[in-house]
Parts: C-alpha cells; structure tokens; sequence
C-alpha cells in the first residue's frame, strides 16, 4: 500500500509540473534559465546560461545531490530536458521522467526493438535526447521509428516508422520541434543508405515531408553524383539542427558520402559534408552550403550548427559557426550561406585552407593521393578534428569551448562491393590512426574568426562529452576516464572535479530551481572512441549508466 500510495503521489506531481509546452516558451529556451527546453539548451545550440550562482568562486563547493541509475550499461550521450521539476531523460531503450529536486522516479516508458538492430548501428547503441512540445515527449528510437509519449504518464500516444533496419538505417538522434513541426534525422550512411531529414505532426504522427540529403537525377545537385550512385550515397543526418524563429529557418548538418573510397562517386557529392538551410513547415532547402566536396575521409558535418549574432567587420550579423571534422572553423551568414570566415583550429594537412571566393578547400597532395589510391598519413583522422560532442559558445566571451582531438588517421582505399545491411566503406581499417606522444585531445577556447585557441587543456585520452558554459566565468565538461570537469572560462584552469564512475560522453545542463542552481550530466561509456581507438588505458572504465545531479553545498 505504502508503495502504491508514492507512486500515486509521483503520479499527481507529474500531472502538475508537465503542463503543455507552447512554442513561445521553446522559442524563448535560451533565456529561460528555469527549465531546459530544447536539445543545446536553446534553438541557438549555444549551450550557455546566463545563470551565475555556480561560477569561479563557488564551483569547489559543488556537491552530488542525487544520482539516479538508468540500470543500462550502454553508452549515455542524451541530454536531459527540464520542465517545471521534471527532468525528461533518454536511454536506448527507455525515457524517463524524474522529480528534478529529489531524483525519484516518476515514470520509466521501455523501448523494445528488434535483437538484431544493433548490427546495423555504427558507433555506439545510443540514443542523444528528446523533444518537449504540447505535453508531449518526442524521441527516436534505434530501430528508426519516431514516438511521441504523454509527459505527464509516459504513455505512447504514437509511433511512426520513419525507414527499415534491414536497408542498414537506425536512428539515435533527438528531435526538433520547429514551427510547430517535429522535424527528425537518421542515420546508416555506412551501410549505403539514402540519407533524409523527416517533418512529422505532433498531435497525430502523419508525415509531413521528406528532404533527401542525396538528391536523384532530376533534383537540384543531382548532377554532382554520377550514374546510380546516389542510391547509396550516404549523406546521414543523425545531429540535431538549429533554428533561427525569426527568419524561420532551420539548420542541419548533412553527413558523410558512402563509401569513403571517393573514385568510386566522382563529383562534389551533394549534400553530403553540408548545412542545408530548410523551411521547417514544407522542408524545402533554401541554401547549402558544402564544407569538403566529394569528401574520402570521413569528414562528416552532422555536428552542430550554432547561431549567435556577431560583429563582422564593425556590421552585427546573423552568424552559424561550426567546428568541422575537417579541421577548419566555419563562420557563415545564416540568412544566405556566405562564407565569412574559415580557418584552422586543430593540425590540418589535407588542405592548406579554404577559398574565401569559392568557399572550397585548397586540397594538398594527401588528398590527391588518397583519391588516387595511395596509402596517406592524414590529419585530421576519419575521428576529425571535433567528432559529435558538442561545443558551446559564450556570447559574453565572444568564445567557441570545444572538445577536440589531437591525432591524424592512416587512409587507403580499397575496393568495395555494396551488400544490403553490411558495412559499405571502401577504406583499409586495419590501422587507422596515426597517434603521436602527448595528449590525444584538448578542450579549447577558440576564437570564431580566427581559429585560433585562447587557451587549451590537454587530455591524454580525448574528451567526448558534450561542452555547457555559464555567466559564472566555468565552462563543463567530462572525461571518458568518468571525471566531471569544470574549468575557468577565461585562462582554462581546472577549478573542480567529480569521479562519476563511468565514462562521459553526456551533454551537461544548467538550470535553476527554488533560488537553487543545478547542474545535471549523464554518465555511461562506450562511444566511438570507446569501440574503434583500441586505447588499452580504457579496459578498466567500468559501464554503468546513469544521471548525475549537482548544487553548490549549502
């Protein structure tokens, strides 16, 4: 009985705290420092609170409040939601809802999907995070169906399957809700799929439009794949894009093409390795813009595209920045793809920079070799220079924090033969990385414009968490050896650390409840790098997901 009555209660504090979620309030996400509402803490990406009671001062005294386990022990990259005390997390098979304050379960909705589903998965059994909107919970699933759950019960309210696993798609990725549209990406451009972004209704399911990442013959770009190549061309769209409300347009990142031995797609490959800009409500693509053309390395694009306002050359402009695999730091106008800036923030030597002009990379030797089939050192390796942690910019600072990673990669072409539901690469694996002495990784404040690094802080094995910085002066971050981090956000000094118990490579958040600021993090190991680095100093990271919760000691 007594067990049936806290459940009642939990119940009755969901129904009261999840109340229906408007567009206004995800459109003012990133100012609103009460809840978190959106994937990157804003519609913005910028993952940054204006929020200041945690700052340089105060962060040594931070302590857990709670921990709450997930009872998986498969990598946890989701970012958490918070809505009025509830925080709304994902796990590959589960979403859950906890009381924010006190870490007690309030609903747990499991998610079933096929034995075989992980074969098809490239780099981790993951899932990134949901979508609140309308009372609702959104999500994806690995088995690459979109699911909208009641937030106050956990209750399926439906379900859509958006593609077939047996054709080598999955999804990991967390919805978008942009103009009132849940907009979804996928994943599998490994296994030589079709890549698309998908707009669904909330209330009902039905599918409202799909934009190939792959054009065929009769669309525009189609003329940049030769013959049937577009049919596996890749181009998977598995990161959450951007969105500016005002000029209605959103922003993703589009993949790499398949296979990576690039002779056998001559051309430009589009979209492949580009931000498409896109009308939410039709999905129609405004611009492009192709940051590495008929790309063999890997060098994907999916990762975030964050918008701030910036001065350009003495003028306030509407920006997107992102840090490419590439290696070079783009900065774009968003109201019409024009190159701003291009410049490199980690070793780069497959090309010595980026025409301004033409907004092409300058491609050296290495990469004329490697389309030629010879066996090249490059820098960055098919990793990148910034894989899919997230940075954050701190409009305050006018700086990018990012994770990135300090090592090249070896590269040869090989031949390829496409087979439904197997790996379609064309690229030698058996020695892929190139590491040299010292550290593998650094987190880096990195100036936008220049490129260049403000400060770094090296890490031995790279960090592959997410990045959140705040009004107080601390940028966050964790270590796949299971540290939270905090560090000075002007000199980079480590001012703070929390042993976890596992490794992360969650995407931390900041929110304030009651006169209290909270700062919350997944932890789980066994990502990318986890699965393909072979770094023999990981084998003891024990698995174990779970949430972590923390407060400035009172």
């Amino acid at each position: 009985m007594k067990r049936f009555a806290m459940a009642a209660s939990l119940v009755m504090l969901a129904s009261t705290c999840a109340s229906a979620q408007t567009t206004e309030q995800l459109v003012k996400g990133a100012t609103d420092t009460s809840n978190v509402l959106n994937y990157g803490m804003g519609y913005n990406l910028q993952r940054f609170s204006t929020l200041n009671q945690i700052n340089k001062d105060s962060v040594k005294n931070l302590v857990p409040v709670w921990n709450y386990s997930f009872n998986d022990d498969r990598s946890e990259e989701s970012q958490p939601l918070v809505y009025q005390g509830v925080i709304y997390v994902t796990s590959h098979n589960a979403t859950m809802a906890v009381d924010a304050k006190t870490g007690k379960q309030i609903w747990k909705t499991k998610v079933e999907y096929p034995a075989e589903t992980p074969r098809i998965v490239c780099c981790g059994i993951i899932n990134r995070g949901a979508a609140l909107f309308d009372g609702k919970v959104f999500r994806t699933t690995l088995d690459a169906n979109v699911i909208a759950l009641d937030a106050k019960t956990g209750k399926e309210l439906w379900r859509q399957k958006a593609a077939d696993i047996k054709e080598g798609y999955s999804m990991t990725v967390a919805p978008l809700v942009a103009d009132g549209v849940v907009i979804t990406g996928i994943s599998g451009a490994e296994f030589g799929t079709r890549g698309f972004i998908d707009g669904w209704d909330p209330a009902t399911g039905k599918h409202l439009w799909r934009t190939h990442s792959i054009p065929s013959p009769d669309e525009p770009g189609g003329d940049t794949w030769k013959g049937d190549t577009w049919k596996l061309g890749g181009g998977s769209t598995w990161i959450t894009g951007s969105y500016d409300p005002e000029l209605n347009t959103v922003y993703w990142g589009i993949g790499n093409p398949g296979p990576f031995n690039s002779a056998v797609r001559p051309g430009d490959n589009l979209y492949t390795c580009s931000v498409l800009a896109m009308d939410p409500k039709t999905g129609k693509i405004k611009w492009h813009y192709q940051f590495s053309p008929n790309n063999p390395f890997d060098y994907d694009s999916v990762a975030e595209m964050v918008l701030a306002d910036m001065n350009v050359e003495g003028k306030p402009t509407k920006v997107l920045m992102d840090a490419n695999r590439n290696g070079f730091f783009y900065v774009l106008d968003r109201t019409n793809g024009k190159l701003l800036a291009a410049n490199p923030y980690v070793k780069v030597n497959w090309a010595t920079g980026v025409d301004m002009k033409t907004g092409r990379p300058i491609e050296t030797d290495v990469a004329k070799d490697a389309r030629e089939g010879k066996k090249v050192t490059v820098y960055p390796s098919i990793l990148g220079g910034k894989n899919w942690e997230p940075m954050s910019f701190n409009p305050q600072t006018g700086l990018a924090y990012a994770n990135t990673l300090n090592f090249g990669g070896k590269y040869k072409a090989e031949p390829v033969t496409f087979k439904q539901g197997e790996w379609y690469l064309g690229m030698d694996l058996t020695d892929p990385w190139e590491f040299g002495d010292g550290p593998r990784g650094h987190l880096k404040a990195i100036d936008p414009m220049t490129g260049k690094s403000k400060w770094e802080a090296p890490s031995d094995i790279p960090r592959f968490s997410g990045v959140l910085s705040t009004a107080g002066g601390v940028v966050f971050s964790g270590a796949l050896t299971g540290e939270f981090e905090a560090f000075d956000a002007d000199t980079g000094k480590k001012l703070w650390q929390f042993q976890t118990g596992s490794g992360i490579e969650g995407q931390p958040v900041t929110w304030q409840q009651d006169g209290v600021q909270y700062v919350a993090v997944t932890s789980g190991y066994g990502g990318v790098y986890s699965l393909f680095s072979g770094d023999e100093r990981l084998a003891k990271v024990p698995p174990g997901g779970s949430l972590w919760v923390f407060a400035i000691k009172q």
